[in-house]
């Protein structure tokens, strides 16, 4: 059955250090030999409460940890003490945290994963991807349309989408790849002039080498997905590529590996259907001239 997936990432962020660190307690674990049940009853908790912390959904207490590694004969005061310190980061709270009022969990779970991914693979048929748009064209879907009935509430998420982007700023910033639907180049989010100084940014962000732009031609539109959706590739071994999908409700996470070799296919069909980069440069140009 797939899973939705809580928590993921790198491990510069504490939802990946949750996910690494309940990884490398299952194989402590495992290798004792020693069943979810009974070191659940040695922390005074149960099977599932190992379950979830394990797969990194929960936040771990330093005094469960130090029992769990003194059950798994890890002795070693430095080990202990690496292990200690990784559930003091994995409890740190993200940039993220002061906007948690503003999110449902599914999206805060998924700021987590953005900005620990190394590698963002994106296909948007609607909207420019949250990642490259600018502050006006955000206020614009923000407020509905409607920014002359801003609030304070708006604003701030605004400043969240603001802030998600400083991930591709960064020394270590992530490969971002998107596919956009030539579509939404013609759909006027808050009237010509937001719509220019988008195409612009487009324009600017393509120039930096992490950051890969296609736009697919109405032609070949929707054919090889039938919606948007994000892949968010990690270098752990410990931390499985995920594929996001945001509906009405919420979202789904996938990471069942057939799950992530069909969306891969697609990724490769979407790259071949598309144009070129520099072909894409160009519509945007000419889309810019024409508004």
């Amino acid at each position: 059955m797939t899973e939705t997936r809580s928590e993921g990432g790198q491990s510069n962020g504490p939802t990946a250090r949750r996910i690494v660190l309940g990884s490398q307690l299952r194989r402590l674990r495992e290798a004792c030999e020693i069943s979810r049940a009974d070191a659940g009853y040695h922390i005074r908790g149960s099977e599932s409460k190992i379950s979830r912390m394990e797969l990194g959904r929960v936040g771990f207490k330093e005094r469960d940890v130090a029992d769990l590694l003194t059950l798994y004969g890890v002795h070693d005061e430095v080990e202990r003490t690496q292990f200690l310190a990784m559930v003091k980061q994995s409890n740190e709270p993200g940039w993220w945290h002061r906007y948690s009022d503003l999110m449902p969990p599914w999206f805060n779970d998924y700021v987590g994963l953005e900005e620990s991914a190394a590698r963002i693979q994106t296909y948007e048929l609607q909207f420019v991807p949250g990642l490259l748009q600018t502050e006006e064209y955000a206020r614009m879907l923000a407020g509905h349309g409607r920014p002359e009935l801003a609030k304070e509430e708006t604003e701030r998420r605004v400043a969240l989408r603001m802030n998600r982007q400083k991930v591709l700023q960064r020394m270590d910033a992530p490969k971002l790849w998107a596919v956009i639907d030539e579509s939404m180049l013609h759909r006027p989010i808050g009237g010509p002039r937001v719509l220019r100084e988008q195409i612009d940014h487009l324009l600017e962000m393509t120039r930096l080498p992490n950051i890969t732009l296609q736009v697919m031609p109405y032609p070949l539109s929707g054919y090889a997905a039938e919606g948007s959706f994000t892949m968010l590739r990690f270098t752990e071994p410990e931390l499985p590529d995920l594929v996001y999908i945001e509906h009405l409700g919420g979202a789904l996470f996938l990471d069942r590996v057939e799950e992530i070799e069909r969306y891969s296919r697609v990724v490769d069909r979407l790259t071949v259907d598309a144009e070129t980069p520099s072909r894409s440069r160009q519509l945007l140009s000419k889309r810019r001239e024409e508004i």
